[in-house]
């Protein structure tokens, strides 16, 4: 699908090339598209750059967190709510482990913990499935609530914005946890409502009502601010928590007697790597948009959606969000590569600019999950999965345009 996608930037701005110079006799139109290839690689090169220091950073601190022992705590506290969702799966089943653990590992934002450990889940819960083939009830359950990104922690997010200039990378922290809520909510009621799954068990009651009473607190407190008041304690409260949730590692591990700095040390040394391979895909991604851009077809698509917004009596600001929603369960690197191309060219701190990063930060990647962790046992039906996971996306998507006009409109 990537690859499609990715060809059919190029091939679609060379027709639309050869249309204007043919037609309207744009003779321009082609050095403007070579231009855009090398000024797109030079941005996707200096970003990723860029991103080398902060992500060093983060991935160090979120190590320290990992080895003072929070991935445990999270896994424990997770584990009661997921043997209610999963009747299916015996309580001392280790596929329950390893689900809690990946989902603990999300929303702390170590991919390369939750990945590994989301493999382990899916091959656990195959020994449950009893027709190899066809996705079970609990393997699309996982699937879906790991597609709807279940983060607390959009490091990335941040590096991005910061890199591009943003004045308060962590500004879109609140607006983020309130999208990743709803497109995992939906994501959990679409499931539940083909399972048949009951929500209204004590526990499970107990956990989603103690997570909407939060999320509901939070809105209800921001909104009897005036803009300017929403924005700055907005901007405050995402600080004091980022930085009291460094201090929270920090402390654990003095209690876990861990060694702080040297398990910074080896996650600052993984985000070094990650930042340097994730330059190919940036560029690649970012000069196919270019292209497309440069050649007037991505201005076209967004000028006639946004004239039918229009027509509707709508606010069209949120239409610059859309090339980032549509992309989003497609690819990842496509998508940052949307979020990128939108911070770039209205500012990372515009009203576009924040959207893009609240709908990048709602969601994961739909089609790629789904694709790696079925393809991993083999399971070639996937019954009610991408429904469900693209559900959990349109509610994201909806969730993050309200919070964007919410904060920032």
């Amino acid at each position: 699908m990537l690859n499609v996608i990715w060809i059919g930037f190029f091939l679609v701005a060379f027709a639309i090339g050869l249309v204007k110079l043919v037609l309207f006799g744009e003779a321009d139109v082609f050095p403007l598209m070579m231009k855009a290839t090398f000024d797109s690689a030079r941005t996707g090169f200096e970003i990723a750059l860029g991103l080398t220091g902060v992500m060093t950073l983060w991935l160090g601190v979120m190590k320290i967190g990992e080895k003072a022992g929070f991935l445990a705590l999270l896994t424990r506290l997770l584990a009661p709510l997921f043997r209610r969702l999963m009747p299916d799966v015996p309580p001392d089943h280790p596929a329950l482990g390893a689900i809690t653990m990946n989902m603990a590992a999300n929303m702390l934002g170590l991919d390369n913990a939750a990945t590994p450990m989301g493999l382990k889940a899916m091959r656990e819960l195959q020994t449950l499935n009893p027709t190899p083939d066809t996705a079970s009830n609990a393997q699309i359950l996982f699937l879906v609530i790991n597609a709807s990104s279940v983060t607390l922690l959009p490091v990335t997010i941040f590096t991005y914005r910061a890199q591009l200039g943003a004045a308060d990378p962590t500004d879109v922290f609140i607006p983020i946890l309130l999208a990743t809520y709803c497109s995992t909510l939906v994501g959990l009621l679409a499931v539940a409502a083909y399972q048949k799954i009951n929500l209204f068990d004590r526990v499970v009651l107990a956990y989603l009502g103690g997570i909407t009473a939060v999320v509901a607190g939070l809105v209800a407190y921001f909104a009897r601010l005036d803009a300017a008041a929403m924005q700055a304690q907005s901007a405050f409260l995402s600080n004091f928590l980022l930085f009291g949730l460094l201090i929270a590692f920090l402390v654990g591990a003095v209690v876990k007697r861990v060694n702080a700095y040297e398990a910074f040390i080896e996650g600052a040394k993984e985000g070094f790597h990650i930042a340097v391979g994730i330059i190919p895909y940036l560029v690649a991604m970012l000069v196919a948009i270019g292209v497309f851009r440069a050649s007037g077809g991505l201005e076209a698509v967004m000028g006639g959606i946004r004239a039918l917004v229009q027509w509707l009596g709508m606010d069209t600001r949120f239409v610059d969000g859309l090339p980032t929603a549509l992309m989003k369960p497609l690819s990842g690197s496509g998508s940052r590569a949307m979020m990128i191309e939108t911070m770039k060219v209205s500012g990372a701190d515009s009203f576009a600019g924040r959207l893009a990063s609240i709908i990048q930060g709602s969601t994961e990647t739909t089609f790629y999950v789904l694709a790696v962790y079925f393809g991993s046992v083999g399971i070639q039906r996937v019954r009610h999965a991408v429904t469900c996971g693209l559900l959990a996306d349109l509610g994201g998507f909806v969730a993050a345009v309200a919070a964007a006009y919410f904060f920032f409109g």
